[in-house]
């Protein structure tokens, strides 16, 4: 399950441009990489005044950054055009500049990672690892 952190410094988003954001990020992470959208989860933190630097100096520009923990096994290409989906729509529900969103991928082995009480498929056996999880766990996932 990709995780991805989303961190606002000098900005306060409402609920509503929160949920869009995750919606946005869930639906580039499913178009681009054909892993099903209840793969995805997105946390939201806020920085406090004076929290937050930018070359040793108290940065006061509103900035959000996102960073990504990811299956390894996806080109170049795929994680780019993820990037910049992702970039494109987040600066359009913030009110941002493109400038003012930092994005990080960080690409983690599926042998090194444990969700719903197993080890994570390889990119592409998503539907066989969700079939053998229990009815009852497939239920109450997002469709």
């Amino acid at each position: 399950m990709p995780t991805y952190t989303v961190t606002v410094a000098n900005l306060s988003l409402s609920l509503q441009q929160k949920s869009q954001i995750a919606d946005a990020i869930t639906t580039a992470h499913n178009a681009q990489t054909g892993a099903p959208r209840f793969f995805a989860q997105v946390l939201f933190f806020s920085t406090e005044e004076g929290d937050h630097f930018v070359g040793g100096c108290v940065n006061k520009a509103p900035q959000i950054y996102v960073h990504g923990l990811v299956r390894q096994g996806r080109s170049n290409d795929v994680k780019q055009a993820l990037m910049s989906q992702m970039l494109e729509e987040i600066a359009r529900i913030a009110g941002l500049t493109v400038e003012d969103i930092w994005i990080y991928l960080q690409d983690i082995p599926a042998t090194q990672m444990i969700e719903f009480g197993r080890f994570l498929p390889a990119p592409g056996d998503e539907a066989e690892w969700e079939r053998e999880m229990t009815p009852e766990k497939r239920s109450r996932l997002p469709k």
